[in-house]
């Protein structure tokens, strides 16, 4: 697969909607986790990344604003023990107390579908990363709907084995812009992965289309100990 430009590759999509990214530094020393998210409506547009225990949490950033919390608030990044589930939705919860009573990640998520926000039926977009003994390997999941059509849910996961330094994938709601939304299709995007947290978050942050963009977490987790920094930057201040 071809290794994408990061930068490159979101500054030509206007909406690509909320993603994920996963990856590992070119020194190999560090597991990276981003998610963004990004807006049409007031509704969506009116939240800030606020951190919640080791995870993070949506939150209004106007309350008075807040018109519907059912697709906009919930916890995109949870952390049970050496996993760290990152997802768009309340899909978080489901696996990470799946996980916690010893189902699979693909497991978790048979219980649920694509968001039920017609006639966009966004995709819901889950990954996960799992640390353990030195070693680091991550899954992200896609579930859509059939080629628009409520009436079936396509299920996709895509798992990732001592993966390489330097390199990491994408995977995002929605192909481009438009009514309604197309959803993503085919494999998580092959992208590169930088070495500095600071750095990697501002190209991350600055590559998303200025007037859509709403908010950007970044984490850094060191492989061998589990230690990490992570980043937070929201549109509104």
């Amino acid at each position: 697969m071809e290794q994408l430009s990061l930068q490159q590759y979101l500054m030509s999509n206007d909406y690509p909607g909320r993603g994920i990214v996963i990856g590992r530094t070119p020194g190999g020393t560090h597991a990276v986790a981003a998610y963004f998210i990004m807006g049409r409506s007031e509704n969506s547009r009116n939240r800030i990344f606020v951190t919640e225990g080791e995870g993070i949490r949506t939150q209004a950033f106007d309350p008075a604003k807040l018109s519907d919390p059912s697709l906009v608030i919930y916890a995109p990044v949870r952390v049970l023990g050496n996993k760290t589930i990152v997802t768009n939705g309340d899909q978080t919860d489901t696996i990470y107390e799946g996980m916690d009573r010893q189902q699979t990640f693909e497991q978790t998520l048979r219980t649920r579908e694509f968001e039920p926000d017609g006639p966009n039926y966004t995709p819901r977009i889950s990954g996960i990363l799992h640390l353990e003994g030195g070693n680091f390997n991550y899954a992200m999941s896609i579930l859509k709907s059939s080629n628009g059509s409520p009436e079936g849910c396509c299920r996709y996961t895509f798992a990732y084995e001592h993966p390489a330094a330097g390199e990491g994938h994408l995977i995002h709601t929605y192909q481009h812009d438009g009514n309604p939304l197309p959803s993503f299709e085919g494999e998580p995007k092959l992208v590169a992965i930088g070495e500095d947290l600071e750095q990697f978050a501002q190209l991350l942050w600055d590559s998303l289309n200025e007037e859509n963009k709403v908010s950007l977490f970044v984490r850094y987790i060191e492989i061998a100990s589990g230690s990490y920094e992570t980043k937070i930057i929201n549109k509104n201040q």
